[in-house]
């Protein structure tokens, strides 16, 4: 996972704060009208099934919900957003992939690579990084939420990957066209999990001490406070003690 699980509980608490000031919602709306694009229809478009599942799991409003998707399509005029990926390196010489979307492309990648620079980082070129992740479904549960055995037998037998077991949680792995099936399965389950979703998983790991794991966070929550990053995926490995202690200093 490479040290996936660490971030994901700095992620978990990230979220809340998100939530309280309206950036997960604005973050969710643009998933769903880019979604959209494609079909407003999420019996025959993936993408903006998911998009729905991830905005009722953030209570948004249906009206909000039904305009996001009606942008998307046209049926109500909007912003057009750009999609694309950018790749970066960060401290300790860790590799970063960033999901954007943006009304403004020189913009936005002139403000991440000012970010970068001031912040331990540097941009790289197009393929760089990018081969050092898969695209993945992860679904976090925490440890005492579910038996192991219970958990490993629901998660496998709906079509997960594996199990991974951690200090605290266990990470269900999927393919990402068996994410729907495996997370649903858990939740007939009446399994609560603390984070769902696709997302790109680092194939290795580069361990952060002291100085450079204290960077590392600080850019990342930089990365993750920008409006245009939808995602800000790192191959970092730090230790739990490390991010307490960053998480308690901020």
């Amino acid at each position: 996972m490479g040290g996936h699980s660490h971030w994901a509980t700095t992620k978990r608490h990230k979220q809340a704060q998100d939530a309280k000031r309206g950036k997960l919602f604005t973050r969710v709306i643009r998933e769903l009208t880019i979604a959209a694009r494609h079909g407003g229809d999420p019996d025959h478009n993936p993408r903006l099934r998911l998009a729905i599942m991830k905005a009722k799991d953030a209570n948004m409003p249906g009206d909000t919900l039904k305009k996001a998707i009606q942008r998307g399509t046209g049926e109500l005029p909007g912003v057009h957003y750009e999609e694309f990926t950018l790749e970066a390196y960060g401290p300790g010489g860790t590799a970063l992939l960033l999901e954007i979307t943006s009304d403004n492309r020189n913009r936005t990648v002139a403000e991440i690579r000012n970010l970068l620079t001031k912040n331990n980082g540097t941009m790289a070129e197009a393929g760089a990084v990018s081969w050092q992740f898969q695209k993945k479904g992860l679904i976090v549960v925490e440890q005492g939420k579910v038996e192991e055995d219970r958990l490993l037998s629901l998660a496998l037998e709906a079509g997960a990957e594996d199990v991974k077991i951690s200090e605290k949680t266990f990470e269900v792995i999927t393919a990402p066209h068996d994410f729907e099936a495996v997370k649903k399965a858990l939740s007939d389950a009446k399994i609560d999990t603390s984070l769902a979703e696709v997302t790109f998983v680092p194939q290795n790991s580069i361990k952060l001490q002291e100085k450079a794991a204290e960077q590392m966070l600080k850019l990342m929550e930089l990365l993750d406070d920008h409006d245009d990053i939808q995602k800000a995926h790192a191959n970092f490995d730090i230790p739990d003690e490390i991010i307490e202690k960053v998480a308690a200093a901020g």
